[in-house]
C-alpha cells in the first residue's frame, strides 16, 4: 500500500506468466486455503517477522528499518519479545544498593 502512495517508475514488481499482480489478497487467500489454514493474513506475516526480529536482538533502527514500521510501534507492540526487555533491571534486582 506505501509503495502504492509513493508511486514509481517501476510498475507492478510481482507477475505470473508475465501479467502484473496487482493485489496479493486474493492469492494469499487461495494458497491459505490449499495448506489448510485458517485466520491467516499477509499482517500475520509481518507480525512474527517482527516478533522474530525481537527475539534475536535485532535493534529497534535496523527492524523499523526492514519492517518499514516506526520504532515507536516496534517498541510499544513488540519490544517485550527483546533479550533486553528489563535486562538492566533484572541485572539490577540481584546487585545489593550501595547505601551508607
Amino acid at each position: 500500500m506505501r509503495a502504492r502512495k509513493r508511486g514509481s517508475d517501476l510498475g507492478p514488481v510481482l507477475h505470473i506468466s508475465g501479467r502484473a499482480i496487482q493485489n496479493i489478497k486474493k492469492g494469499f487467500a487461495a494458497a491459505c486455503r490449499r495448506a489448510g489454514i485458517e485466520g491467516v493474513t499477509p499482517h500475520t506475516l509481518r507480525h512474527t517477522a517482527a516478533t522474530w526480529l525481537m527475539q534475536n536482538g535485532v535493534s529497534l533502527t535496523v527492524a523499523s528499518e526492514y519492517l518499514s514500521m516506526s520504532e515507536a510501534t516496534l517498541r510499544r507492540v513488540y519490544w517485550h519479545h527483546h533479550p533486553n526487555y528489563m535486562r538492566e533491571a533484572a541485572e539490577a534486582i540481584g546487585r545489593r544498593a550501595n547505601v551508607r
